[in-house]
């Protein structure tokens, strides 16, 4: 059957005429949105985010619970809407941080939208307790925001302050190097808050007193700066404490209150951390260094004695360096009660000759490719080590009531640049007294010094089974109750207690920086 209604009367109906309003409407809209790029998402790894900062600082020093809050911008440049997959903190331990995506609050954001040539806020809070712990809240707070987008990875930092310090010379100078000069005078860092440097801060023409109680932290890591004279970048280790020709160092603690020279990172997991620091440099030249019951640990080295300075120890603490404990180069050093342990080469070392005398220090060296002690008369000039390229400084090197042992089959090791095997006693001149050492290639009748033990007056060279410390694993360097240091050492006028004030005794005091305490 056929329709007998007419083309002109269905379009004059109304059912029609709202029909295609509504059709034509539905197509219009469809090509609107078909065409806008904000409903175009990109997918090259190419098209990355930016953001309005790198590193986002909050340079408040907070003295009392307060929070700041700031915040950066994340773009997209890209002509295409960009979808970022998750953005959240890495959670760093330390973390004091919280964030709100574009007004939603969350430490973790996903599918978050960015449109072309568009951008989102991201605020930052940090919230800090300056009178908490310093293992809660250390002086220098961090953490990351992370972006996952189309497969790329980009981070933004995040750095707060959380203790009330003085910060040397400021916040923000990790890449400086800080020169003090106060012509002639002195400097007292005597405040009861930290100290905590940045860069590399050096002393000239002035003296640095620290006194008890004193702690200083160091910020390490890498620096960067600009050689002029060929605009290429130089990467060095910053964190130094430098003392140049008329520079000097006055560190006086006490057996109670020890002056503290450590990294300023103090989680517990950096406790032992090594090589957060360069360390304590003392320049050709310089004189009058005194460090009197002090801490030094957790750097690359703890402390260098550059050519024809002079250093006085008493009652040092040298440990968990990644490199040498002392480094001697050319130098005068005097160490009394002193301990060396946990360094991840030499816990000393005495190049290139120079003067030193050790009384009662203990060198433990345990798990490490090098002997707790090296010494040497002469330097290499050039590669091979030619005999036109050596050249010779005379050593004098005493040690009394010392402990120079470890893992190691030889724990010491000298270099004689003489070729003489020590028998040139003007250019090689050493001398033990009442010490236990660990020795054995050392005395090599062909290569090393067979009459080393003519230079060792009254040593004991236990065997690994023997009673020394009480515990290695523990690096407790007590003696233990069976230990064989134990009164095997001779009095020595003047130096009546040990590295933690005990008494020693006065007729048969014990060998290393501890004397045995009887109960």
């Amino acid at each position: 059957m056929k329709s007998c209604v007419k083309a002109q009367d269905i379009q004059k109906s109304p059912v029609f005429k709202m029909k295609y309003f509504l059709l034509a409407a539905s197509l219009l809209l469809f090509l609107l949105t078909a065409c806008r790029k904000e409903d175009k998402f990109t997918t090259s790894k190419g098209d990355k985010l930016e953001f309005s900062v790198d590193t986002l600082r909050f340079d408040t020093v907070f003295t009392e619970l307060g929070s700041d809050t700031r915040f950066i911008r994340v773009y997209n440049r890209h002509n295409e809407s960009i979808r970022i997959s998750k953005i959240q903190l890495t959670g760093n331990q330390q973390s004091k941080f919280n964030l709100n995506v574009d007004g939603v609050p969350g430490d973790k954001h996903e599918e978050v939208v960015i449109y072309p040539h568009d951008s989102i806020y991201v605020f930052v809070e940090v919230k800090i307790n300056p009178d908490e712990p310093l293992s809660s809240s250390p002086f220098f707070v961090y953490d990351s925001i992370r972006f996952e987008t189309n497969g790329n990875i980009q981070h933004v930092t995040l750095e707060a302050f959380g203790q009330n310090a003085n910060y040397i010379p400021n916040r923000w100078s990790r890449d400086s190097i800080t020169l003090y000069s106060c012509g002639g005078g002195e400097v007292i860092w005597d405040d009861p808050k930290p100290y905590v440097l940045y860069g590399i801060v050096a002393f000239d023409n002035c003296t640095l007193t620290l006194p008890a109680g004193a702690r200083i932290h160091v910020h390490g890591g890498l620096s960067r700066t600009i050689d002029p004279t060929n605009n290429e970048t130089i990467v060095y280790n910053s964190g130094r404490l430098f003392f140049l020709e008329n520079g000097r160092l006055n560190v006086q603690g006490t057996v109670e209150n020890p002056v503290i020279i450590e990294g300023d990172r103090l989680e517990e997991n950096f406790n032992d951390a090594d090589g957060q620091w360069t360390g304590i440099i003392f320049g050709a030249g310089s004189t009058g260094h005194v460090i009197e019951n002090a801490v030094i640990k957790n750097s690359l080295f703890g402390i260098y004695v550059d050519s024809s300075a002079e250093l006085s120890m008493k009652n040092v603490q040298v440990f968990n360096t990644s490199g040498v404990g002392l480094f001697a180069y050319h130098s005068t050093v005097q160490a009394e009660n002193c301990l060396f342990y946990n360094n991840g080469t030499n816990a000393v070392q005495l190049a290139f000759g120079g003067n030193y005398d050790f009384t009662y220090c203990t060198l433990a060296n345990y798990g490490t490719d090098a002997a707790a002690l090296s010494m040497g008369n002469g330097i290499c000039t050039d590669e091979e080590c030619s005999i036109a390229g050596i050249r010779v400084n005379p050593l004098d090197a005493a040690f009394t009531n010392c402990i120079i042992y470890g893992s190691k089959r030889d724990e010491i090791t000298m270099t004689d640049y003489t070729f003489s095997q020590g028998q040139d006693i003007l250019n090689l001149h050493y001398q033990l007294d009442h010490c236990i050492v660990k020795v054995d290639q050392l005395l090599d009748a062909n290569m090393g010094f067979p009459d080393f033990f003519d230079h060792c007056n009254e040593c004991l060279t236990p065997s690994s089974q023997d009673a020394l410390f009480v515990s290695i694993n523990e690096d407790d360097y007590h003696l233990d109750t069976l230990s064989v240091a134990e009164q095997k050492a001779k009095p020595v006028t003047g130096i009546n207690f040990d590295l933690i004030g005990t008494e020693r005794d006065p007729a048969m005091p014990d060998i290393g920086c501890f004397e045995y305490i009887y109960e």
